[in-house]
Order: structure tokens, then sequence, then C-alpha cells
């Protein structure tokens, strides 16, 4: 069952159309067969994992670039609506809000390396990955006065809702 189907406004409905401008398309030419190999080992692992109800790994060459998908918390209150991203390992400044005919693209990066150095070793992790989430805002959204704050990997942005425009939601008295 799809959840935001029964959403009163489907923030996400541009976010699978959109594509990240960090993502370039594949090339037209056939794979080598050790990632033919790879790609169907990938879709294997997946097929596995949604049989027993596990979420899939989302670690084949063409998913690559959505590794890092940021958890996103909307809150609807009476004057404005919330939205928070959880963003841990992100600095500020590789986080880009741009508002784009109504819809709010939230783009990052993330880039962390870990060294430790011991006696006769070393050893360097890094991890890297980008992310780009898009969201259409409401039509009673006030889309001049966006605010957004960042605070210990959480990026919070406030939307302020305009009161000169009805709502299209209202309750149903049930008899």
């Amino acid at each position: 069952m799809n959840l935001q189907k029964l959403s009163p406004w489907n923030w996400f409905k541009s976010e699978a159309n959109h594509e990240s401008p960090a993502v370039s398309p594949a090339p037209e030419r056939p794979l080598p067969p050790a990632m033919q190999l790879h790609q169907e080992l990938d879709r294997w692992m997946d097929e596995t994992l949604a049989r027993v109800g596990l979420p899939s790994l989302g670690a084949g060459l063409t998913e690559m670039p959505t590794l890092l998908r940021p958890s996103i918390d909307i809150s609807e209150g009476d004057a404005a609506y919330r939205i928070s991203i959880e963003v841990p390992g992100v600095d500020e400044k590789d986080i880009k809000l741009t508002l784009d005919e109504g819809r709010l693209i939230i783009e990052g990066e993330k880039r962390q390396e870990q060294v430790e150095e011991e006696d006769r070793y070393r050893r360097v992790e890094r991890r890297y990955g980008s992310f780009c989430r898009v969201l259409d805002l409401p039509e009673d959204a006030k889309a001049e006065a966006i605010q957004a704050s960042f605070a210990k990997g959480v990026l919070t942005i406030t939307v302020p809702r305009d009161g000169s425009r009805p709502s299209r939601r209202r309750q149903i008295p049930i008899q």
C-alpha cells in the first residue's frame, strides 16, 4: 500500500521524476561480463531480501547516487509547515536549498574521512555520497518566507502558511 496517496498533500509527487544534476546518464554500451555478473548478483540479493520483508540494499550500479537518502519528517501547524531532515555527518556548507516553481529542492553531499594510525599500519576509511530530495509545496505555502536552520545534523525548514488562501481540507461529520 502506498501511504503517500493517503496524505492530504503529496509532498513527494515530483521527487520520482526529478533527476539530480550530479547524476549523469549511463553510456549506451554493453557492460563487461564482470559488471553484468555484479548487477545480476545485486538483483538476486534484492529479490532475496524482499522475500523476507527486508528493504533493498540499493547498491546496484544504477542506484549508487541514492545511497544516502535522508529521512524527512513533515508536520503541519496552523501557521506553518515544519520540515525536519536528518543529515548526520553532512556539513551545513555541503547542503543547498533551492526553490523552483513550487518545488523545494534539498541537495547535499557527505564527505567523511576517518584515519587510524598505529605502530605498523595506517587505516583510512572514506565515505562519500550525495542526495537530492524534492518536495512539492502546498498551495497555501508562502514560498517567499521560507526559513532554514541547521543544528546537530538536522536541517529544519519552516514554511509559513498563507492564511488568506482557504485550505481545501475540511472535516466531514459522521452521522
